[in-house]
């Protein structure tokens, strides 16, 4: 991998010899925002150059996913579900574990986080807490992206890329400074893709996507120590997937529509400036996303139920940095950050006639068969609307001290939150209760009216503080250094949307006679997430700076870990729930080695083991078992071929073969069903001629069979099949300007 390691001598920074090693970057130097002096490495961190990030066609997070140790973030049916895994920790639903920056601006809803990118600069992944500095959703690590900058190229770069299932990618950026002060690029990138599944029931594709995007960044540097930058982008995607296998009949086979569709506008302005021996910042967001799921929710070819969701949300952030000049033995960053989110969103639930048969008459009837109810209209509307406005704000502070090869960095930040959920669900409807005469005669009595309304408002209110102790020791003989971390992290508690058409089922049961099951208060909250993490670590360049190891150790104490759960019986929804604790250890090793000016070998491995100490649902004790979906291994070896030529067409050529390794992965709580683990490998042969480039590549050339999620709805299980092989053309044109 063409990852840049920069290796340390005394805490000061010396100039690598080649770039096809891995970079661990120590917390406060990773953006130029929150950076600081390069002089800890006490963080378990990856960096992905531009060259890397082209040699593996990445554009989205989720193909960064093994590539990092512990780091894991599957196809889950639609760019909706951006679930990342680090560490034993993560959730499906809700907010995520892993925080996201795109240039130096926080994405404040995970359902945003899976998209595709066009001229990526490099990506920066640091995993363990990084709440000290960047606060909400960073319990678990965070994903820096940083896109070209005018003042790195200047110029025309284009990509056109087709490969199976006809999948075509195409972009266009223009560079440009326009003075020397003022620099400005445009950006336009489109994709789509028929998918790898059909639909058994109509043979329809199943994973079909069209995305467009495009971005506008303008930088402007008024004199020697300020900067403005503010970057705007906009992009829309829709998809008609969900490649869900049933299990019992290992078909995609569902007679409904399911799509996913999403517009998003975002603008981030970001000002950094020195007045005197301090550094000032600001980072201010507008976010907005405008998104519709509907979905045949039972995903059988049967009339149970669809949903849609429609949601518009608007958010903004704004980030106030203070940072002093570094020492040689001293340095500070101090700051405060404030949000404000409102979310609008309209979920309604329709049962058809096969649905109200078998999830309400039949339950029904079994109760009192000598007077059976049936439901006068065959569909059975059951609406929910949500208005969820919250907010939330923090100061924090970081001091570093040095004392000869030995450094110490102790974080503190106070983080405060509310969240508000205000809900209006309602459900009108009749029935009439029939009995049969001796002759088969039907009889029935008039209707009955059925009339549920059911709104209200919920808030909590949330504070912590949170503190960050790290250690680091500096190795003689420029060989590395040993850190010890500790940290408490944290994640807010909030509310589950996705029960209340059970909750309304439930009350519309209990209008004829069937005990309620569900209490709205109890089932649509859900408590904070806490961490305690432990870490020690070594990062080490040996053998005449031609290999680079990188390890850690960790240890993590869970309380109330929030994990998505799928209630029992005929139930629609999934309910966000608190494991009461857990614990998660593991091991982490990156290791690259220059084997020769032309061949670079690379591997990363993570291990984790993740499980319940103290778990029990009411029905069942948990403890011991594996915490479910995250995985207990990731592998990534590779190795690259480089050559140049003094002659010919053909300048240069670049080939490489990988290898991703992902699993065991538990589905359920119990640990009754698993994923195994399974590897699939890839290869890639790239030829340059000036400044024009051809590569053919091809993913997953041994066609592995593996499934990448696990559900149940209402008592039917279901997988999604993981993508097969494909192969693809990408041709790549940078035209700098002279």
């Amino acid at each position: 991998m063409s990852f840049l390691h920069t290796p340390h001598v005394c805490g000061e920074a010396v100039p690598s010899e080649f770039a096809d090693t891995v970079m661990v970057l120590p917390q406060i130097s990773v953006t130029a925002i929150k950076g600081g002096k390069d002089i800890e490495q006490a963080e378990s961190a990856t960096r992905i150059d531009r060259k890397e990030i082209e040699r593996l066609n990445i554009v989205n997070i989720k193909q960064v996913s093994e590539i990092v140790p512990n780091f894991y973030m599957p196809q889950y049916g639609s760019r909706m579900t951006s679930s990342v895994y680090v560490r034993g920790l993560g959730t499906r639903i809700d907010q995520p574990v892993v925080g996201l920056n795109i240039d130096n601006v926080p994405l404040i809803n995970k359902d945003n986080f899976d998209f595709d990118l066009a001229d990526i600069e490099r990506i920066e992944i640091l995993r363990g807490p990084q709440n000290i500095l960047y606060g909400r959703n960073t319990m678990g690590g965070l994903i820096n992206i940083h896109t070209l900058s005018p003042f790195t190229f200047e110029g025309v770069r284009v990509l056109a890329e087709y490969a199976s299932h006809n999948s075509y990618k195409g972009s266009i950026g223009l560079y440009k400074r326009l003075d020397p002060r003022v620099g400005m690029s445009l950006n336009a990138y489109a994709t789509g893709t028929d998918g790898f599944f059909r639909n058994a029931y109509n043979n329809s594709h199943v994973g079909r996507e069209r995305q467009w995007s495009g971005r506008w960044k303008t930088i402007f540097r008024p004199g020697d120590t300020f900067i403005i930058e503010n970057t705007a982008s906009v992009s829309h995607s829709i998809q008609n997937g969900y490649p869900y296998k049933s299990v019992n009949t290992s078909q995609i086979a569902y007679n409904d529509t399911c799509f996913y569709k999403r517009l998003t506008v975002t603008d981030g302005l970001t000002l950094n400036g020195q007045i005197g021996n301090i550094s000032l910042s600001g980072i201010a967001s507008f976010q907005y996303i405008n998104d519709n799921m509907t979905l045949d929710q039972d995903f059988l070819p049967l009339d149970y139920f669809t949903l849609t969701q429609k949601r518009h949300e608007w958010a903004c952030t704004a980030d106030f940095v203070a940072k002093g000049r570094p020492g040689k033995r001293y340095s500070w960053l101090a700051g405060a950050f404030g949000y404000l989110r409102r979310t609008h969103m309209d979920a309604p639930v329709t049962f058809f006639d096969y649905g109200l048969t078998h999830l309400i008459e039949e339950h029904a009837n079994k109760i009192n068969p000598q007077y059976p109810i049936r439901w006068d209209d065959r569909q059975l509307y059951l609406g929910s609307r949500f208005t969820m406005p919250s907010a939330g704000g923090s100061f924090y502070h970081e001091s570093t001290a040095a004392l000869g090869r030995f450094t110490a960095t102790l974080g503190l930040r106070w983080d405060w939150e509310r969240a508000e959920i205000r809900y209006n669900s309602d459900s009108e409807s009749t029935y009439s209760i029939y009995n049969v005469t001796e002759n088969g005669e039907e009889l029935y009595s008039p209707s009955n009216p059925v009339n549920v309304h059911e709104s209200g408002t919920l808030s909590k209110t949330f504070a912590q503080l949170l503190p960050k102790l790290t250690l680091s020791y500096d190795l003689p003989s420029e060989t590395g250094n040993i850190f010890v971390s500790f940290t408490k992290g944290y994640k807010a508690g909030g509310y589950n949307t996705q029960m209340f058409s059970d909750v309304l089922q439930q009350r519309i049961m209990s209008k004829i006679g069937i005990d309620q099951r569900y209490d709205i208060n109890d089932i649509i909250s859900y408590d904070p997430e806490k961490t305690w993490n432990y870490e020690i670590g070594t990062h080490l360049t040996l053998a005449d700076r031609k290999l680079n190891i990188d390890a850690t150790l960790f240890w993590i104490e869970c309380r109330d870990q929030q994990l998505t759960m799928f209630p029992e019986g005929s139930i629609t929804g999934r309910v966000m729930a608190n494991a009461g604790r857990s614990r998660s250890r593991g091991a982490e090793i990156s290791v690259v080695y220059r084997i020769t000016g032309d061949l670079t070998g690379r591997m990363a491995y993570g291990f984790t083991d993740a499980r319940f100490t103290d778990f029990n649902n009411g029905r069942t004790s948990f403890n011991g078992r594996h915490v479910p979906y995250a995985p207990m291994n990731t592998l990534f070896a590779g190795v690259t071929y480089t050559r140049e030529f003094s002659s010919g067409f053909i300048q240069r050529i670049s080939a490489d073969i990988n290898c991703r390794g992902i699993g065991k992965i538990y589905w359920d709580e119990a640990n009754t069903l698993s994923q195994p683990f399974y590897a699939l490998a890839d290869a890639s042969l790239r030829a340059w001629h000036g400044d024009l480039s051809a590569e053919i590549w091809v993913n997953n050339f041994t066609n592995t069979q593996y499934a990448t999620f696990y559900f149940v709805s209402i008592g039917n299980a279901f997988l999604q099949k993981g993508n097969g092989i494909q192969l693809g053309l990408t041709l790549r044109y940078d035209l700098p300007l002279l």
